[in-house]
């Protein structure tokens, strides 16, 4: 099987779990104990917390808080800090934010929506003129999960900041985070990663925050997580998600130049008189989304499955919703036509050359047959 749907889910880092299994079989106490074990995992929570934190943030103005996926990181942020005024976030937004959203707006709080530009990147003109005196958040994702389209979130939160200094700057980062190089700025206040994106397990996320910030849980309960964030923490998913964090970093950069490669090869490898290009070439080099334009998207999908090559049609997320197109690439400007033969290839450090060849060549095949049955 040829694997090229890694934005929706990751494969588990071996090393990463042969490292944490001691916290399955040995160091499985609860970490809010107060006899020597639990205060020892105690002192390994921090341990994680740093080693996720660190490569991406100033520990001395940022903390981190653990969740059970970027999801929940996202809704602490909007239900937690967009209490008042308006609310602005982007027509690009993973669902987590955009849905949150809806409820927000279902609450009583003004929501605003900026535009986005043709590869999925939000227009910056457009969303700095929603944002007055009473935008409580504004939220604006910093790798497009449909495109792949980069925002440059740190010049967006100190453009935001200028204008309303009391605004809160959030950025969903779950396709950013061990992923593209970067550095969060001191004007950025709310960013949610993700663990099974970047080789780790399902069920573990984290809210990086400003420590300036009050604290304003999402989950009630124990009081774990210094209060932030109920519930008996996963120590198990989170020292796997540590451990898979340090392995991604320790290659990020030389990563990112050969995908961003691969990626180009595969594009080029494409059949131009049935594949369209819809991600920018300076967007991340793990996502490649392209349409078939006339042909259906997920008929392409299962016919690739058949052949052996597993791809996506856009968001996971999104993959049981009721409506047909994805409201994301709608919003980048695609016809209904375009929308309907979107397919997202999404790679991994794993990724081969090899894999990539027989990919295009799957893609082609597929899409040449459904092409001559549909004249």
């Amino acid at each position: 099987m040829i694997y090229l749907d890694n934005a929706a889910t990751t494969k588990p880092n071996e090393r990463a779990l042969s490292r944490a299994a001691a916290y399955l079989t040995e160091k499985w106490q609860n970490p809010s104990g107060l006899y020597r074990a639990g205060l020892s995992l105690q002192g390994e929570l921090k341990e994680a917390r740093s080693a996720l934190l660190s490569p991406v943030a100033d520990e001395t103005l940022f903390t981190l808080t653990f969740t059970s996926c970027g999801t929940e990181a996202d809704n602490q942020a909007l239900f937690g800090y967009g209490r008042r005024g308006n609310v602005v976030t982007t027509a690009g937004e993973h669902a987590a934010v955009a849905s949150a959203a809806a409820e927000l707006k279902n609450r009583g709080v003004e929501v605003r929506f900026a535009p986005l530009n043709g590869d999925g990147s939000v227009n910056a003109e457009a969303l700095l003129s929603l944002v007055d005196d009473k935008t409580s958040l504004v939220s604006v994702i910093h790798v497009n999960n449909e495109t792949g389209a980069i925002n440059d979130v740190n010049g967006l939160a100190k453009a935001v900041k200028a204008k309303s200094p009391r605004a809160l700057f959030h950025s969903d980062g779950v396709q950013a985070y061990g992923k593209i190089p970067f550095r969060l700025g001191r004007e950025i206040d709310l960013y949610a990663v993700s663990a099974h994106k970047i080789g780790a397990l399902k069920g573990t996320g984290a809210l990086i925050r400003k420590k300036s910030l009050p604290v304003r849980p999402y989950i009630f309960g124990g009081g774990q997580e210094g209060g932030e964030r109920s519930g008996t923490e996963n120590v198990f998913g989170i020292k796997v998600f540590a451990y898979a964090a340090e392995e991604k970093f320790r290659t990020l950069k030389e990563d990112f130049t050969r995908l961003r490669a691969e990626r180009e090869a595969l594009w080029n490898a494409l059949d131009k008189d049935i594949f369209v290009r819809i991600s920018p070439e300076e967007g991340s080099p793990y996502i490649l989304s392209v349409s078939a334009p006339g042909l259906r998207g997920e008929v392409l999908l299962h016919m690739a499955d058949d052949r052996g090559l597993v791809v996506g049609t856009g968001s996971a997320c999104s993959s049981n919703a009721k409506h047909r197109y994805s409201r994301v690439i709608l919003a980048c400007g695609a016809d209904e036509r375009t929308a309907d033969g979107v397919l997202r290839l999404s790679f991994s450090p794993q990724t081969t050359a090899e894999e990539r060849a027989a990919a295009a060549d799957i893609l082609n095949a597929a899409a040449r047959e459904l092409k001559e049955k549909t004249r």
